[in-house]
């Protein structure tokens, strides 16, 4: 029999928590340890959808990407979508774990899959600490490509026909920088290093002029679509570790931007 604290200490060496950001909140979030978990649901974010399907589908811990909750609850009600479905989750005896911004940084996690997968070399953290660690990632291309093919390469890998482009389409980029989610703070660092392009899930239009004026090209495939390849992977990596548990990425999951 496996318990949620089985499949927990498992994330925790995957995604370490030390590597996650000072103002995250990962880890369990809800639930019991000593629970026994059969069926596991991934996906990125807690939402109704994937409350109801955790539910319907009788899964015993969600692991989510993004934390849920995020910031600390002060009155637990059905007056506000974080308490309704925290109640039901509670209810259903549904346990939550995220590893957030720990799986952004972790040696196999997103950000790392995403470099390699738009075929980076020479794959480093943009900014890392003394053992090598740390967070993004930045490497160089066999060849040099357009921006314009660049973000060809960025909408095959994460299965995308659209994503926001900042810079000349025409220019050539051979070093390039990726962060999952919303990451604009990692224009700096991508800069000083010398990025020509920098793949980020989204950020503020102020960093967008920004990566202009320092000549450095943005390709932003969206928040959704830069991680949620990740826990459809997470999914694999938690069956091969736990082939005997029932585990699966959330089904019922959307991008809630659509083009209009």
């Amino acid at each position: 029999m496996h318990t949620v604290d089985n499949v927990v200490a498992f994330l925790e060496q995957f995604a370490p928590p030390e590597l996650a950001e000072d103002w995250d909140n990962v880890g369990l979030l809800v639930g019991d340890r000593a629970r026994e978990a059969r069926r596991v649901m991934t996906c990125l974010t807690v939402t109704p959808a994937t409350t109801a399907e955790a539910v319907a589908e009788q899964a015993d811990l969600i692991v989510t990407h993004h934390p849920m909750p995020f910031r600390p609850v002060k009155r637990l009600t059905a007056d506000t979508t974080v308490g309704r479905l925290l109640l039901e989750l509670t209810a259903a005896r549904i346990a939550v774990f995220s590893p957030h911004t720990a799986f952004d940084s972790a040696p196999e996690g997103i950000n790392q899959r995403l470099a390699a997968g738009l075929g980076l070399r020479g794959i480093w953290p943009l900014v890392c600490d003394e053992s090598g660690r740390g967070a993004g990632r930045w490497g160089w291309l066999p060849e040099p490509l357009s921006l314009a093919g660049m973000a060809e390469r960025v909408k095959a890998f994460l299965a995308i026909e659209r994503l926001q482009m900042v810079g000349d389409p025409g220019r050539s980029v051979r070093t390039v920088a990726v962060a999952c989610g919303a990451a604009g703070e990692f224009l700096n660092a991508a800069r000083d290093i010398g990025c020509e392009c920098m793949v980020v899930g989204e950020t503020q239009f102020h960093t967008c002029l920004e990566a202009e004026a320092a000549n450095v090209g943005l390709l932003l495939p969206g928040h959704f679509a830069s991680e949620r390849f990740a826990v459809e992977c997470l999914a694999d990596v938690l069956a091969e570790q736990f082939p005997e548990l029932g585990i699966w990425a959330a089904k019922n999951e959307q991008d809630p931007l659509r083009w209009a």
